[in-house]
């Protein structure tokens, strides 16, 4: 089992000040993967003191440069995205068919930041003012564990892109794709301090960096409680805040849908990765002239996709990311059938075959209203709730009766039609009769699921101010 024994601070490799380790967990063998070290806030200090020195010179270069940079590191992780897929499937359980689609297919647009990073040019004459754009300043990344090359991406392309230099703490269970980026950092020569790691336990390292003096931005991808002490955090200072949180989405189909494609479409959003995936939609909104045959289908198509080991080329679910995370489904599971919702399938039992490991059988229920806990709260995990409408109205009505507003789905009878009900939803996104994901529209969302945007060209704008210059 190897150990990392080294943090990366101001463009090396150091020693942390900080004790103890975190063993890392095969989800689906229950295995040690690795020990991690543990930084302490000494080693914060020093990684933001690093980024601060950074930040001056590095907030002086021109876009060009930085967008070279960005193109060489690109390169260097497109060369190591079998070693990114097989660290992700091993740490957090995704299997490894889909770690290499869903999980590092990231890395190829990395380098659509470096045209952007042409954004900081942007000036503009109003009167005797010009308007100009500058780096925020130091940032502070702390990334989730369901998608954490994404998440890692998608917080430090833009910035540096814009000129900022930055502190990545990554999840703790979660950590060997952030080691390999900094590797990559290292290879092609970043300048010292730009970037800089940090491995360890999340609350003592989360506060440090929140609170430090010297960091400017917070951008946290994470539970709505936990943004909410973020921000809490934050406030004493007047740092910039940018949160991506929960979500509980809806996918509304429509009564003149084609039925069986929108079902399986929703039931495979959920599943893929296990229901681990903030912008899946987990409540299946369907009128109620169609929901016996909309059961029936998502049935079938829930049972077709088999559970396996994560190694196996034709699983399609694997664990969760750990035991905790099994524990808390299963919780939710029992609630749903204690509030009166019916097992269409799947439940608390472990999948057939699998007598240890995080697994959870992917589970649909029906008869929900929208008022049950399974329907309000984000469970994260393989689960879909079942919700009869009678009229789109309401539909429409319970779609947005959440608390959150991240993502959303129609599947209407064409795109004119889904487009319509897509407007009405209040949410940061919305998947139209299927619509792809895309990495250059901007990712967020209402609500209590966060402030800010991700992604696209909106990605870089939280990583600048604005300032005027009267001439």
């Amino acid at each position: 089992m190897k150990r990392y024994e080294k943090l990366f601070i101001n463009g090396q490799w150091v020693a942390a000040e900080g004790t103890g380790w975190t063993t890392l967990i095969n989800p689906a063998t229950e295995a040690p993967v690795a020990e991690v070290i543990n930084a302490s806030q000494a080693d914060v200090d020093k990684a933001v003191k690093a980024a601060r020195a950074a930040f001056s010179s590095w907030s002086q270069t021109s876009s060009a440069e930085r967008a070279e940079y960005i193109r060489k590191l690109q390169k260097a992780l497109e060369a190591r995205k079998e070693e990114l897929a097989i660290a992700i499937s091993q740490t957090m359980g995704c299997p490894i068919k889909w770690a290499r689609i869903i999980q590092v297919n990231c890395v190829a647009a990395f380098a659509k930041f470096a045209d952007r990073a042409a954004e900081m040019d942007v000036e503009k004459q109003v009167n005797n003012s010009l308007v100009v754009r500058e780096p925020v300043g130091v940032c502070a990344f702390i990334t989730p564990w369901n998608y954490p090359l994404y998440q890692l991406i998608g917080k430090v392309a833009p910035a540096l892109a814009a000129g900022c230099t930055m502190v990545l703490k990554p999840a703790s269970i979660t950590p060997l794709q952030d080691l390999i980026f900094a590797e990559c950092v290292e290879e092609i020569g970043l300048p010292a301090g730009v970037f800089n790691l940090l491995t360890g336990k999340g609350g003592e390292l989360g506060d440090a960096l929140v609170t430090h003096p010297e960091v400017d931005m917070v951008s946290f991808t994470g539970s709505t409680g936990t943004g909410a002490r973020i921000q809490r955090l934050a406030a004493d200072s007047i740092k910039r805040v940018c949160l991506e949180l929960g979500g509980k989405s809806p996918l509304i189909i429509t009564e003149d849908a084609p039925l069986a494609e929108a079902v399986r479409s929703g039931v495979r959003d959920v599943m893929i990765n296990s229901g681990q995936t903030c912008i899946c939609q987990t409540r299946m909104l369907v009128p109620r002239s169609r929901y016996e045959e909309a059961v029936v289908l998502a049935k079938q198509y829930a049972e077709e996709m088999p559970v396996g080991a994560i190694d196996d080329e034709n699983t399609d679910i694997g664990p969760l990311s750990s035991l905790a995370q099994r524990e808390t489904v299963l919780k939710y599971i029992r609630a749903g059938l204690e509030e009166g919702a019916k097992l269409v399938t799947g439940g608390v039992e472990r999948p057939e075959g699998f007598d240890k490991g995080a697994y959870v059988r992917p589970t649909i229920f029906r008869d929900v209203h929208n008022k049950m806990t399974i329907a309000q709260e984000e469970i994260f995990g393989p689960v879909i709730a079942m919700i009869p409408y009678d009229t789109i109205e309401e539909a429409i009505e319970i779609a947005n009766d959440s608390k959150y507003g991240l993502s959303s789905g129609v599947w209407a009878a064409n795109k004119e039609e889904g487009l319509k009900i897509a407007r009405r939803i209040r949410a940061g996104q919305c998947y139209v009769n299927g619509g792809d994901f895309n990495y250059d529209a901007p990712l967020g969302g209402y609500k209590q699921s966060g402030n800010g945007r991700e992604w696209g060209d909106f990605g870089i704008h939280e990583f600048y101010e604005i300032k005027s210059i009267q001439l």
